[in-house]
């Protein structure tokens, strides 16, 4: 539980910091492009879950979230028990629930603004999700595969 702890408090700090000087240095819809054409950093405001979808749902979103967080407090002893990487993709998952959270409760959108211009434009907490959960998948699939020999 402990290198779940540190992944999620680092996945948090470098997700509320990016997001910080985001909303200090740019203008909202402001664009810089770091690789023209390929990558920019976009300051945009996310009034839905990604994509857009259910925008101004944010009590929805709030609610979930902490349900999802909750679920992992009462899952304690079995995450205890898992695997490292199991553990790993968990802190990533709820440092980035945790992120996108908080934007929700302050400003009642998350701060996006990594933008590839062939995606929407997403952040940090979104790029841990999503790894958080490939990682669950892959160590699922690990476990069956193990089982079925």
């Amino acid at each position: 539980m402990i290198r779940l702890a540190i992944v999620m408090g680092v996945t948090l700090f470098l997700d509320y910091y990016t997001k910080l000087i985001v909303i200090n240095k740019m203008a909202l819809g402001e664009s810089i492009p770091v690789w023209p054409g390929v990558f920019h950093l976009t300051y945009i405001q996310n009034p839905g879950a990604a994509f857009g979808m259910l925008a101004g749902k944010t009590w929805f979103f709030i609610a979930v979230t902490s349900l999802v967080l909750l679920g992992m407090l009462v899952a304690y002893r079995w995450i205890n028990r898992a695997g490292p990487m199991y553990q790993w993709a968990l802190g990533l998952v709820a440092g980035g629930a945790l992120g996108n959270l908080i934007d929700r409760i302050r400003f009642t959108k998350v701060i996006d603004f990594l933008d590839f211009r062939i995606w929407p434009v997403f952040n940090l907490a979104d790029t841990a999700i999503s790894i958080g959960v490939a990682l669950i998948l892959l160590d699922a699939f690990r476990e069956f595969k193990r089982g079925s020999h």
